[in-house]
């Protein structure tokens, strides 16, 4: 991948989420999920990445409202008991990469930009996402989730799915202990893919200029 040629954006267009959607349908299809549409949902936030124009990975965060989450289809019971706690909710969800993107950093970026996005715009403070059985060990071992619901069949993409959760102020501590200190040889890389994300003082650039564009389109 060409990284001067490498991008991150927030997808608010109909031309961006159709690129999204196509790239979520080829991969889910690969898998053998369903996969549904996204629309123009004003409590889910799109990233994409793309390389020389062409979208290459996305991701979608679900801010909780009174219509609830996705995932409340499944696990409600088990999201009311952390609702009741008073936490503000968010969801990973729809999540690709095209099998030619190989760079963890370009996977730690955009989970990085949902993470900034969630928390510091949106004041959420837990993040949940549904994963297949295969991809649990990752989010748990590489990112710190915590088993939140047994497995079950997720009807929306006709698979059996985990759902796993996560406290936003872990997240925060872990990118400040170890963002942007991925180097060849770091042990630390190996157990864990915080070393991947932004450094702080990238964060916060990001946050800056992401807060001055609220402002500025308000």
């Amino acid at each position: 991948m060409d990284h001067n040629s490498y991008g991150i954006r927030l997808t608010d267009t109909t031309d961006g989420r159709s690129k999204a959607n196509m790239l979520i349908s080829r991969m889910y299809a690969w898998r053998g999920y369903r996969a549904h549409e996204l629309t123009d949902d004003p409590n889910r936030i799109t990233l994409t990445a793309t390389d020389k124009g062409e979208v290459v990975g996305t991701l979608s965060i679900g801010i909780d409202s009174p219509a609830g989450l996705m995932a409340d289809q499944v696990y409600r019971e088990e999201l009311d008991a952390r609702r009741a706690r008073g936490a503000r909710l968010c969801e990973v969800t729809r999540l690709a990469f095209a099998p030619s993107v190989r760079s963890k950093v370009s996977l730690a970026n955009l989970f990085h930009l949902a993470v900034i996005y969630a928390r510091d715009l949106h004041g959420c403070t837990d993040a949940v996402i549904e994963v297949n059985p295969r991809h649990r060990r990752f989010y748990q071992s590489m990112l710190g989730f915590q088993q939140l619901g047994g497995m079950k069949i997720n009807a929306r993409v006709n698979a059996p799915s985990y759902l796993l959760h996560i406290d936003l102020a872990f997240v925060t501590a872990q990118i400040e202990q170890h963002g942007g200190t991925y180097e060849a040889g770091n042990p630390v890389s190996r157990r864990s893919f915080y070393p991947y994300f932004f450094s702080q003082r990238e964060e916060r650039g990001i946050i800056n200029r992401l807060l001055r564009m609220d402002e500025d389109g308000r």
